[in-house]
């Protein structure tokens, strides 16, 4: 639970500070606009050299409080990052703005008061869904009032609009939700998965007017939606609900699907090449590898990388399984390079970085290791906190962890920057 003082500042009505905030087009090489980074397949740009080393005691630069619980990573505009966060006890979902150089809280905007859910999955928020940032304003998307709401504020936290995407109320999983949402040219692009019904759908950036909405088997699926520019046209691609799906992004018509995963996933897609890669889940464990038109199941297996993303760079694909395996499979083939056993349970994704993966598990244990098929080449081992469900983000050669820490009977949530500097 949160300190008292902490619980004021999330639900106190918010006083805008004096922050002046330039809109700007995302530059791929300094910011972090979305989940999973500037190309949102988990790879940090070329020039990011992050530490390698490092630990509660070792290239903290600051390390500061976050208000609240949330599972949402950070994502960060020029001097920004955002996280979204939930005080659970006086329900409240909200986004907050920490300095990107000296950690300090700018601002914290709530954004729906009351209507929580009334059961979660135990290990989920109700802020798991990470924002995502055109530059100009800044996006939500929370399970509030037994809806998806997709939310828009502004660089410096004011609300901008709000709109229901679509009806969300599981009968039999009531787990919740995560899926973060997805920005495409114009559109703020929303995914809703329950055996009540499930939806994607696209609304407009500035107003939040309605773009185009089409259903999907209702079942229980947790799967952010991701375009990729693969087969020569952009794909909308997502797993879960027993296939693995492409869509038309522009105006929501399928291209293809194949038969794949199982009920539920909650991993991203990745790709490499012409190839798309997916894997769950609930209840079996599959990963699968299909031509990136959808015209062949090139390989899969009994893997299951569940609730975190796998990665997939330069012919391989790199998972942390639900068994708490690190492994590397060739893409063509599936064919498995080497395997080593980590431990842990998982939930946050791994990243890319100067040819290093960084890997976490709920723990709160740190893993970088070469991005190599040949063997599994560890660089070192940390550790910070006591527990990481969010994936980090890289920017300024230095990474951004959001962690969990137990102080006494009391768990309070982190946000630390890394750096050597």
């Amino acid at each position: 639970m949160l300190p008292t003082r902490l619980a004021i500042v999330v639900l106190s009505l918010f006083h805008f500070s004096q922050i002046v905030c330039f809109a700007a087009t995302p530059d791929p090489l300094k910011d972090w606009p979305v989940w999973r980074g500037p190309n949102a397949n988990g790879k940090a740009a070329d020039n990011q050299k992050p530490p390698t080393s490092f630990g509660e005691n070792q290239n903290v630069q600051w390390k500061v409080p976050v208000p609240g619980r949330g599972h949402s990573s950070p994502v960060i505009l020029g001097d920004q990052i955002f996280l979204t966060t939930a005080d659970e006890q006086r329900q409240v979902q909200g986004v907050i703005c920490f300095d990107k150089n000296s950690g300090k809280q700018l601002w914290v905007t709530p954004v729906h008061k009351g209507n929580f859910p009334a059961q979660i999955h135990k290990k989920n928020t109700h802020a798991s869904g990470s924002v995502a940032t055109n530059g100009e304003s800044i996006f939500t998307v929370f399970y509030n009032q037994g809806q998806i709401k997709v939310s828009a504020l502004s660089l410096d936290g004011k609300p901008l609009w709000s709109k229901s995407a679509g009806s969300f109320n599981p009968k039999k999983y009531k787990f919740g939700y995560g899926a973060s949402p997805l920005l495409y040219k114009d559109m703020v692009i929303a995914s809703g998965e329950s055996d009540n019904g499930s939806f994607i759908t696209a609304l407009d950036q500035k107003s939040g007017e309605s773009g185009w909405k089409i259903p999907r088997r209702a079942d229980i699926s947790f799967s952010s939606p991701i375009v990729a520019n693969i087969a020569n046209r952009d794909q909308l691609l997502i797993s879960g609900l027993f296939e693995v799906s492409s869509y038309d992004p522009n105006n929501g018509r399928k291209l293809w699907s194949v038969p794949g995963t199982t009920q539920a996933t909650c991993g991203t897609m990745v790709w490499d090449g012409e190839t798309v890669f997916a894997s769950g889940g609930y209840p079996e464990a599959q990963t699968i590898a299909v031509k990136a038109d959808g015209s062949e199941v090139l390989w899969k297996n009994k893997q299951k990388c569940y609730e975190q993303s796998m990665l997939a760079h330069d012919g391989y694909v790199y998972g942390y399984t639900d068994g708490g395996i690190a492994v590397c499979w060739r893409a063509i083939d599936g064919r498995e390079m080497w395997k080593t056993r980590l431990g842990g349970n998982v939930s946050a994704s791994p990243i890319l970085a100067n040819g290093n993966i960084y890997l976490a598990n709920e723990a709160g244990d740190i893993f970088i290791f070469k991005a190599t098929p040949e063997s599994y080449q560890q660089v070192s081992k940390t550790r910070l906190g006591n527990d990481i469900f969010p994936t980090p983000a890289f920017v300024d050669n230095k990474i951004f962890y959001r962690v969990g820490a137990n102080n006494g009977q009391q768990r309070q949530e982190y946000l630390y920057c890394i750096s050597e500097d």
